[in-house]
C-alpha cells in the first residue's frame, strides 16, 4: 500500500535539479513519497527535529547533493552517521562534483553510493530511475535503529551464518534476480 512506503528526502537546492530527479523516480514508477529538502541545514531539521518540531519518520533513502547552502551536504551525511536513529539510513551522493577528494571524503564519512550528474535529461532521468529502483526496490534495508536486533543477538548470528553457507534454501536472491547458470 502506498501510505506504508517510505519517504524518499532529496537534499537539493537546485529546483530543475530537483524537479528532474522525481520526474525520474516517477519514470521508474517509484511510488514513494519524497520529501524535498533544499539546503543542509532543512535536512538535518527534517531528520532530527527542531525545538518546536519532532524528527520526521526516518526515510527509506537519503539523496543528497555535497553543494548545499547553509550547512554541506558532507556535514549532514556526518550527522546522518554519528547518531543511532540514522547510522544505517542509505545515503546516495547525487552531485554535479566529478573531485577525488569528495568522492573519498563522501565514501569515507559513510555515503553508500556516489553518482555524478549526467548532463543530459534523459541521462539524468535514467540515472535516477535506477537509483531508485535499486535503493527502493532491489536493495534489503536494515531494520530501523530501534527494531534492530542486537549483533549478539542468537536469532541474528544463525540468520547471517544460514545466509553466508547458503543454508535454508540457497540464496537469498530473488529468483528474478538470481545469476545465469
Amino acid at each position: 500500500m502506498i501510505e506504508d512506503l517510505r519517504t524518499v528526502l532529496l537534499v537539493e537546492d537546485d529546483r530543475d535539479d530537483e524537479e528532474l530527479t522525481i520526474r525520474g523516480l516517477e519514470r521508474a514508477n517509484v511510488q514513494n513519497p519524497v520529501a524535498v529538502a533544499r539546503d543542509g541545514q532543512e535536512a538535518v531539521d527534517y531528520l532530527f527535529g527542531t525545538d518546536g518540531q519532532p524528527p520526521s519518520p526516518v526515510p527509506a533513502v537519503v539523496v543528497l547533493d555535497l553543494q548545499l547552502p547553509r550547512l554541506s551536504g558532507l556535514e549532514v551525511l556526518k550527522r546522518i552517521r554519528a547518531d543511532d536513529r540514522t547510522r544505517r539510513l542509505p545515503v546516495v551522493i547525487l552531485t554535479s562534483s566529478r573531485e577525488d577528494r569528495d568522492l573519498i571524503n563522501g565514501y569515507d564519512h559513510g555515503a553508500n553510493s556516489y553518482v555524478c550528474k549526467p548532463i543530459q535529461f534523459d541521462q539524468f532521468a535514467a540515472a535516477v530511475a535506477q537509483l531508485g529502483v535499486y535503493w527502493l526496490i532491489i536493495n534489503e534495508q536494515p531494520p530501523p535503529a530501534e527494531h534492530a536486533l542486537p549483533p549478539d543477538c542468537h536469532g541474528y548470528k544463525a540468520f547471517r551464518q544460514a545466509t553466508r553457507s547458503g543454508a535454508g534454501g540457497g540464496s537469498r536472491a530473488p529468483a528474478a534476480l538470481a545469476p545465469f547458470a
